[in-house]
């Protein structure tokens, strides 16, 4: 083989990456938002081991981390990544992707794996949400959220906390303290979401158009 020809096979491999690469990437992201949207729908519709409804009229934003790792035991592993979304008007923002890392995530949960539902409750909690990164427990006062219809008694002492937090594993649903887990954006999944780097302020404050593919989430986020 020339010189050339070698030349030309080694940039055509490179392109070839460059350009299937974002594809696998956006399809991972897709997989996702699929999944996120498994989780609302499995935590929203257990009766009386449900988010409370009225607790999500009352939100301000919602995130879910589907699939978040229990076994990260290491001081800064990735733990798992997800989306939230934002009240905005008279609806929902566009979701921003997000990470969360490190922290204790509760002896009670069984299982390699876990789905995480937070919901922020008031400004202070958005405030926290908007920063370029908070760690739960520290920078924002987080609290095991209520469930169902055991919620009536338990809210009015949880509002003060800026966001509660639950959890599901192998089909048992339960509040759950995060405490010392870091949130932060997943500028990466943003670029392929968006097609650029964008951080969780300017997606849910912004007037950016849903992705299709996260037009489901929003439709579930808008039934409340």
């Amino acid at each position: 083989m020339s010189m050339r020809t070698a030349g030309f096979v080694s940039g055509a491999v490179v392109w070839a990456a460059w350009a299937f690469c974002p594809l696998a990437a956006d399809a991972q992201v897709t997989a996702r938002l699929e999944k996120t949207v498994a989780v609302f729908d499995e935590v929203t519709t257990m009766g009386d081991r449900a988010i409370p409804a009225d607790l999500l009229r009352k939100a301000e934003c919602v995130a879910i981390v589907p699939g978040l790792k229990k076994g990260a035991l290491v001081v800064g592993a990735k733990y798992g990544r997800g989306f939230v979304s934002c009240r905005r008007g008279p609806g929902w923002s566009a979701p921003a992707a997000i990470l969360i890392e490190g922290g204790s995530i509760g002896f009670q949960i069984g299982g390699t794996e876990i789905d995480v539902v937070l919901a922020v409750m008031n400004k202070r909690g958005v405030d926290r949400l908007l920063s370029s990164r908070f760690t739960l427990g520290a920078d924002a006062s987080v609290a095991a959220g209520p469930l169902g219809r055991t919620a009536s008694a338990q809210t009015d002492a949880m509002m003060t906390a800026e966001i509660l937090s639950w959890s599901c594993s192998r089909g048992v649903f339960a509040g759950i303290a995060l405490d010392g887990a870091t949130l932060r954006g997943d500028e990466d999944a943003n670029l392929d979401l968006y097609g650029k780097k964008l951080n969780v302020r300017e997606i849910v404050t912004g007037t950016l158009n849903v992705p299709a593919s996260a037009r489901p989430l929003i439709d579930r986020l808008s039934r409340y």
